[in-house]
């Protein structure tokens, strides 16, 4: 695994440990998606259970396939081996990242604004200056929108152990441009 994936994995557990006790657990991602959901102001109840969803997809998916001494929890060195084996995990990142960039299109247009973006983003738990440079790294047409499949396709290649010097690179603290 690179070092910006291994960053990038560091982080992703950070953000997942909402509640900060050091492992993951069903309650962190409940609290994930409550921030998240929270901040959809404009999305239908149908796009904020489908993100619910996700996030307990995700859940259930690290603990059927991480969950090595079976304690009902993910500890980091656990959680490393969703990038070691980037297989077991694309599904669930797909129905991820779709649910996610669909809550940041309400409109359904094809198309998320920097607002939004920034909200659904702070929400997770990443820093606004990193947010802001991942958007900018997306390439933002003149509305200052990215397309939803953009995002998508940036959600995917963060959690893949293969990919460097990519836009989600921008997400993981010292490494913002």
């Amino acid at each position: 695994m690179g070092t910006e994936a291994t960053r990038r994995v560091t982080l992703v557990f950070s953000l997942f440990d909402a509640n900060a006790n050091g492992v993951l657990e069903a309650d962190d991602f409940d609290l994930m998606a409550d921030r998240v959901v929270r901040e959809a102001h404009a999305s239908d109840r149908a796009a904020k259970d489908a993100m619910r969803a996700a996030f307990r997809r995700y859940w259930t998916t690290l603990l059927s396939e991480l969950d090595a001494d079976g304690d009902g929890e993910i500890s980091f060195e656990e959680f490393a081996a969703c990038v070691l084996s980037p297989e077991r995990f694309d599904a669930t990142i797909a129905v991820f990242a779709e649910a996610l960039a669909a809550l940041g299109d309400p409109d359904g247009d094809g198309l998320i604004e920097r607002p939004l973006f920034m909200a659904l983003m702070t929400a997770i738990g990443f820093e606004p200056a990193n947010i802001d440079a991942l958007f900018d790294a997306f390439e933002p047409n003149d509305g200052d929108r990215i397309r939803v499949e953009t995002w998508v396709a940036g959600i995917k290649d963060y959690y893949a152990p293969g990919k460097a010097g990519i836009p989600g690179d921008h997400l993981v603290v010292g490494t913002a441009a």
